[in-house]
């Protein structure tokens, strides 16, 4: 049983410390994996068993359950696909290293005319060369080619002592939504910031700046209304291709606090964004790739504060779908452009490792789908939107985000969903000796269906959209004993 000091673990605890485990079994795979025509298969074969066991471990099903139906329901990417995920990201990982380091002097490929080029640089083999030699390090390099510089670690910004929260620790401020308010209170949290406006509204000291960014088409648009004085200013429109929706955010407050700044009359800085998440990686001092931003940004307002002890900045939090009049302006603005995409162009690293991730979890979806490793006789569900639900390991997953929270809940619905499960249909096919008919007596095989649909021993809860992953789990919480254990 799934039992830690005496306390109850539930499915997510346990999916969470199955993926540990993962991590601690690839870990070197990098090495091993790269090597061309290596003989890796035996040890494919061993980290298949390992996540196997993993997720019947973590769902409590039989052992007789379909591996990649199992593994998807736990939330456990297949091991392959995580092994090429790490690999790809790991190729990525040397940008993330100063630019004085080793590593980084053999991945420079300036121009042979530039007199600081390292002769041992990569960028000095000719092609031939290049072909003969593989390995980490060259994969590294070709994928140089395509992401453009975003960290900087060595920065005096983010050095300690010179942080602009160690010299000016009481010059800015934060007023948020809690988890508690998300959701509640909206008409609140809307009087309170018309109320901030009201109060700084005749102020021709006060900077106020609405920032949005949306994304289309993979092109970002980032847009900041900067208002003084009741009266709209300034804005900035910029788009850039292949950023994430982060980025795009930090970019649209860089250029308002940019704006703000060059107005030396400006005092007070108050900027209102739905992406509060991005305004963290300003003042987060660790490596991070949004450094470029966060860099120009602090240098932006070390100069603000010094330029007068009453100089400060505020962060307001604005939820989207309050749609406050400034913002909701804003974000219109935002998704009126359609920008047209000029290739080629660099993508930011971020995005590269978003990109990649996703490609991956398409083709474990597509491969969930097309194949009958899941099972013949998997239960596809669907979603609110009456989609079928793919396999995710996001937040431990689809499956388990609607039934992890009870261990009981959580067997009983794998059981049915995989069809491996106490009922006469399983044992028809693995015990054709053992009695399979259903004691409601009106049909001769206790097959799912009937369990779900027509059995008269479970009709607490009745909805016929049983295909429908919140009815089903409805059903499931009503008849408890449904696809359990009954002689024990």
């Amino acid at each position: 049983m799934h039992e830690t000091s005496g306390k109850l673990v539930t499915r997510n605890q346990s999916s969470s410390k199955a993926f540990a485990i993962q991590m601690l079994c690839s870990y070197y795979s990098t090495l091993w994996l790269s090597v061309n025509k290596a003989p890796i298969s035996y040890h494919m074969k061993i980290l298949d068993k390992m996540q196997r066991r993993a997720a019947i471990w973590i769902l409590g099903t039989f052992k007789t359950s379909p591996s990649e139906g199992i593994e998807a329901i736990a939330g456990i990417i297949p091991i392959r696909f995580h092994l090429q995920k790490i690999t790809k990201r790991s190729q990525m990982r040397p940008f993330k290293l100063p630019t004085n380091y080793i590593l980084r002097n053999l991945m420079d490929d300036s121009p042979l005319s530039s007199t600081s080029q390292n002769p041992h640089s990569i960028g000095s083999l000719t092609k031939r060369q290049a072909s003969v030699i593989k390995g980490h390090l060259i994969n590294s390099y070709n994928t140089s080619y395509g992401i453009f510089p975003s960290f900087s670690p060595l920065n005096q910004e983010f050095s300690p002592g010179s942080r602009i929260i160690d010299i000016f620790p009481d010059r800015f401020s934060f007023n948020l939504v809690t988890k508690k308010e998300k959701g509640k209170n909206d008409q609140i949290r809307a009087q309170e910031l018309d109320n901030m406006v009201l109060l700084n509204s005749s102020s021709s000291h006060t900077a106020l700046i609405i920032s949005d960014a949306s994304i289309k088409n993979d092109i970002a648009t980032s847009i900041s209304h900067v208002h003084i004085a009741n009266r709209p200013i300034t804005k900035t429109v910029h788009h850039a291709a292949f950023v994430t929706s982060t980025e795009a955010e930090l970019f649209a407050i860089r250029c308002g606090i940019n704006q703000a700044c060059s107005n030396k009359a400006i005092s007070k800085i108050i900027i209102v964004t739905d992406s509060i998440h991005a305004v963290r990686k300003i003042f987060d001092s660790s490596s991070h790739p949004f450094q470029r931003h966060s860099a120009s940004i602090l240098s932006e307002l070390q100069s603000f504060f010094a330029s007068n002890p009453d100089n400060s900045i505020e962060f307001w939090e604005c939820l989207s779908h309050l749609r406050w009049r400034f913002h909701h302006n804003v974000d219109k603005d935002s998704k009126s452009f359609k920008p047209i995409l000029m290739l080629p162009c660099k993508i930011s690293w971020d995005y590269c490792k978003k990109s990649d991730s996703d490609d991956i979890i398409n083709q474990w979806k597509m491969m969930f789908q097309a194949l009958d490793g899941k099972g013949n006789h998997f239960l596809d569900l669907l979603d609110d939107d009456f989609n079928i639900i793919e396999p995710s390991y996001s937040k431990g997953g689809p499956w388990l985000q609607a039934f992890g929270h009870s261990n009981s809940l959580c067997t009983h619905a794998t059981r049915a969903i995989t069809n491996h499960a106490p009922i006469g249909e399983y044992r028809l096919r693995f015990f054709p000796d053992k009695d399979f008919s259903c004691p409601c007596n009106n049909y001769p095989i206790e097959l799912r269906r009937h369990i779900l649909h027509e059995c008269k021993r479970f009709n607490e809860y009745w909805n016929p959209r049983r295909d429908s992953l919140n009815h089903f789990i409805r059903f499931l919480v009503a008849n408890p004993n449904a696809f359990a254990f009954t002689d024990l």
